[in-house]
């Protein structure tokens, strides 16, 4: 199945620390909207931002913290998430 343009979202963006959790913060105008299918049960709505909680396993498993550069899409209709070590010049 292709992703149709008007429906593909692809961002790096570094993650936050919320209520002591990672969290990826998104506007909902750059393409949280778009996000809100493929992140049910992972995010929630929060003023203009998809707030997209990091499981402490997942920020563990690719050594995640605060400020790390993280990178999205919605290929396939499927949430896909992951260091963006070429960006953090890792």
């Amino acid at each position: 199945m292709e992703d149709s343009q008007d429906d593909f979202v692809s961002l790096v963006g570094p993650l936050e620390e919320r209520d002591g959790k990672l969290v990826l913060l998104i506007p909902m105008e750059v393409g949280g909207d778009k996000l809100l299918a493929c992140t049910r049960g992972i995010a929630e709505i929060d003023g203009d931002m998809l707030c997209i909680k990091v499981p402490d396993w997942l920020a563990a498993r690719f050594e995640m913290q605060i400020g790390s550069l993280v990178w999205i899409n919605n290929r396939d209709g499927k949430f896909n998430f992951g260091p963006d070590r070429e960006k953090a010049g890792e």
